[in-house]
C-alpha cells in the first residue's frame, strides 16, 4: 500500500490538534502533517514531493497570516504534482465570494464550516480520500478496510467490467 499525505493547514494550534484527534484513525495508513501557515505548508509539501509522497488531501483554513487558504488551494490546483489532490476548506470566515471563486476554479472539493462535528469531518475526509484513491491507485484491494468499502468494491467491479470490454 502506497503512503499518501494528508496536510492540515490552520494558524490556530487548537484547531490542528482537534483535526488530528478527529483523523487519528487514519494515521496507520496516511501521513498526517500540520502547518500553521501557507509558507509552512509549502515546506511540508516540498519535502513530501522530494520523498515521492503524494498529497492526497488538504484541509485548509482560509483566513491566515500571509497567503489566504483559498489562494493556496487555487495554486495547488494549478501545480501538476498537486492537481489531483482533494481540497477541503475548513473555515468559519470565508465569504461567499471567496468560496465561489475557489469552486469556480475547481480548487475546492468540499467546504466544512467551523465549528465542525468530529464524526462528520472524519466521514467527509474518508469520502474525499476514497475518491482520491479510486482515481489514482491501481491496487484498490488494500484500501477496502480503510476507506469507503462500498465505493471501493464498486470501483473494483467497474474496473473488472471495463477490462472485459477490451
Amino acid at each position: 500500500m502506497n503512503k499518501y499525505l494528508i496536510l492540515c493547514v490552520d494558524d490556530e494550534r487548537e484547531v490542528l490538534d482537534s483535526v488530528f484527534h478527529d483523523l487519528a484513525i487514519l494515521e496507520e495508513h496516511f501521513m498526517i502533517e500540520a502547518a500553521e501557515s501557507v509558507d509552512e505548508a509549502k515546506e511540508v509539501l516540498a519535502d513530501a514531493i522530494t520523498d515521492h509522497i503524494p498529497l492526497a488531501l488538504i484541509l485548509c483554513d482560509h483566513i491566515m497570516p500571509g497567503e489566504k487558504g483559498i489562494d493556496f488551494l487555487i495554486e495547488l490546483k494549478q501545480r501538476p504534482e498537486t492537481r489531483k489532490t482533494r481540497k477541503v476548506l475548513l473555515t468559519g470566515q470565508a465569504g461567499l465570494e471567496e468560496t465561489i471563486q475557489a469552486v469556480n476554479n475547481a480548487s475546492l472539493d468540499f467546504y466544512v464550516s467551523k465549528p465542525w462535528n468530529g464524526d462528520k469531518l472524519k466521514e467527509i475526509v474518508i469520502d474525499q480520500l476514497t475518491t482520491y484513491i479510486i482515481e489514482n491507485e491501481k491496487d484498490l484491494m488494500p484500501w477496502i478496510r480503510v476507506l469507503n468499502t462500498e465505493r471501493i468494491m464498486q470501483a473494483l467491479s467497474d474496473n473488472r467490467l471495463s477490462l472485459s470490454d477490451i
